[in-house]
């Protein structure tokens, strides 16, 4: 039986939504899959609704209306799952293949060895990112040594997106009390569950730069990380 809900937030996927439902589900039966669609023009919802009655009771679909941010899109699907008792872990993944999705396996496995968040890490030894421009590569993994700076936690890949919690440090954290919604959101979800005292592994991955659709990543995105860490230090958790 499923335990493990994978949360894909979806905006213009059409390209890729159909090949990593299938994916996800070769994977054998611990896996169901949420997908949180932010009003995609492009028709991706449509496409997940398409395959719905090919996986029935696995494969969910949350509409949203327009673009209201990754954290919100994760949020939203946290919440739908613990409302779900069946589900004791949740992960979080990209629609567009970035993330090995049998990697999916590693991390839960992960989690069920004694850790509460497992982190796919391109940063650990034995990861790797492909096919991203040098500028982006550094500024990446400068990113994640300024969030270790400043908020004095030892996770190498700080703004990691690809990740599996146990149910309990969800329920733990308050969810409506979480302050961003871009990628600032990866780290403040980590650093939250860091000051919990909750256990915390990262294990490699190779990350691969998309092939189809366009990268979310704006300058107003990048800001809000790097004044977000700042303020992140201050907040009473």
């Amino acid at each position: 039986m499923s335990d493990n809900l994978v949360i894909i937030p979806t905006y213009n996927e059409k390209g890729n939504i159909l090949d990593i439902i299938n994916k996800v589900f070769t994977l054998g039966g611990y896996f169901d899959i949420l997908i949180v669609d932010d009003g995609s023009p492009d028709g991706t919802a449509e496409i997940v609704r398409s395959l719905q009655s090919k996986y029935p009771k696995r494969l969910f679909l949350e509409e949203r209306s327009g673009k209201l941010g990754l954290g919100t899109a994760y949020i939203h699907g946290f919440k739908w799952g613990l409302k779900r008792k069946k589900y004791k872990f949740f992960s979080e993944m990209d629609a567009d293949f970035s993330h090995n999705p049998e990697d999916l396996v590693r991390l839960r496995e992960t989690c069920i060895n004694g850790n509460d968040l497992a982190i796919g890490s391109r940063y650990v030894k034995g990861g790797a990112v492909v096919n991203w421009p040098k500028d982006r590569l550094l500024m990446s993994y400068f990113a994640s040594v300024y969030v270790r700076m400043i908020l004095w936690f030892n996770i190498k890949d700080t703004t990691a997106g690809f990740k599996c919690y146990k149910r309990e440090v969800l329920e733990s954290i308050h969810l409506d009390e979480i302050k961003f919604i871009g990628y600032a959101f990866q780290v403040e979800m980590k650093y939250r569950t860091y000051k919990k005292g909750f256990k915390i592994k990262e294990i490699p991955i190779t990350f691969i730069d998309r092939v189809i659709g366009e990268s979310k990543m704006s300058s107003g995105i990048f800001k809000e990380a790097i004044i977000g860490i700042l303020k992140m230090k201050f907040m009473k958790l």
